[in-house]
C-alpha cells in the first residue's frame, strides 16, 4: 500500500508512514480510509511530528471516536 502524504509537518518535510501505522491504515474500510488517512495526518501535522506510526494512529483513533 503506497500512502501518498496529505499535509506537511511544521518545518516543511513531508509526513512518513511507518509500515505498522501502513497495516493499520489498510484495516479501515476503503469507503472511509482517504477520511481518516487525512485526519491522522491532520493530527500529526497539529503535533509536529514527521513521521507517522502505529501509537499515532492509534492516538487519532481514540481522539476521533472510532
Amino acid at each position: 500500500m503506497s500512502i501518498e502524504p496529505t499535509y506537511r509537518a511544521n518545518d516543511g518535510s513531508e509526513l512518513e508512514w511507518t509500515p505498522a501505522a501502513m497495516a493499520m491504515l489498510g484495516n479501515v474500510p476503503f469507503f472511509v480510509r482517504s477520511q481518516a488517512r487525512s485526519r491522522i495526518e491532520s493530527l500529526a501535522y497539529a503535533e509536529g511530528e514527521h513521521a507517522i506510526d502505529a501509537d499515532l494512529v492509534e492516538r487519532a483513533r481514540l481522539e476521533f471516536g472510532q
